[in-house]
């Protein structure tokens, strides 16, 4: 069974564009379906024209926030709702086209990927959005080394456990490919059409950039020390207080030779930098109990094979 999940806010525009698409290419499909909109609490007619498509399609299914949440919010909510074995997502302003969820199979099909990334190879968009595109993604594949060309496609391709396993908030959705890569799953892309935005406005603007970078370093802190964060705060600490070891030191034989250092700006900075220091080591040393509890509770998705249901 396929799960279609589209995430929508004020997009009454191209609602019913986007349903004759996309009811044209599950019929090609010949696969059982289920069409899942999440409406992320939209000002405008998007709620009702969903309804109205859900009298005339059985497969549709409605759900609506009371206030604007996030993409990410909306998508883990659908994550959760699906009952497919294959999921995919894609938005509803046909800029990306529904048409291209049938290359998605082929691809996922060719290597037994978990999850296909769109590559909007062909992008239509402002050169700004263009440029800050590029950009996230070139930082993305240095810091993290799964290079792709288009992160932040919205019409991907997901196998059930996959999809299951993302608990999204905030800017995370951006970063999808590297959560479910970083849990074990497989990640690739295939070229998808881009078109022109037709109707609506955008919802992102070229100020995302640095929306995106604050996201950036708490993927970077969640993919590299999420399960050890003792190394970074440990670290982290003992630097602190070897620079206010250091210093208080120096003050010390600076006092031994005579000279007065209550009213130094230096004996306050060497003290704030020790008392930080322990902090950040007994930080990171909590936090690690943390983890070593929670660990032991452990998700069936984190399992790549199973002999019970053998």
């Amino acid at each position: 069974m396929l799960s279609v999940i589209i995430p929508v806010f004020n997009e009454e525009e191209s609602l019913e564009a986007f349903y004759k698409e996309l009811s044209l290419e599950l019929a090609k499909l010949k696969i059982d379906s289920e069409i899942i909109f999440v409406d992320d609490g939209s000002s405008d007619d998007t709620l009702d024209i969903i309804k109205k498509l859900k009298k005339k399609d059985g497969r549709i299914s409605v759900f609506s926030f009371r206030r604007n949440l996030g993409k990410a919010e909306a998508l883990t909510f659908g994550f959760q709702k699906a009952k497919g074995d294959i999921i995919v997502t894609l938005d509803a302003d046909l800029q990306d086209k529904p048409k291209e969820i049938s290359n998605l199979f082929k691809k996922m099909k060719e290597g037994d990927w978990d999850v296909v990334c769109g590559w909007r190879k062909n992008r239509k968009d402002s050169i700004k959005k263009i440029i800050s595109s590029k950009f996230f993604n070139f930082i993305a594949s240095v810091f993290w080394g799964l290079k792709l060309h288009d992160y932040n496609c919205g019409l991907k391709l997901y196998s059930k456990d996959a999809a299951k396993s993302l608990n999204l908030y905030g800017g995370m959705h951006r970063f999808i490919p590297l959560l479910v890569h970083d849990q074990g799953f497989t990640v690739t892309e295939a070229a998808v059409e881009h078109d022109e935005r037709k109707y609506g406005k955008s919802k992102y603007g070229f100020s995302k950039v640095w929306k995106d970078l604050p996201d950036m370093f708490t993927m970077l802190f969640l993919s590299k020390y999420s399960k050890r964060p003792f190394h970074f705060f440990g670290v982290a600490g003992a630097i602190l207080i070897s620079l206010g070891v250091i210093i208080l030191g120096y003050l010390t034989w600076v006092w031994i030779l005579g000279e007065s250092i209550g009213r130094r700006p230096l004996l306050f900075l060497g003290m704030l930098l020790v008392i930080s220091g322990f902090q950040s080591f007994f930080t990171g040393f909590l936090a690690d109990l943390i983890i070593s509890i929670s660990s032991k509770k452990q998700r069936d998705f984190n399992l790549k094979y199973s002999s019970e249901n053998l």
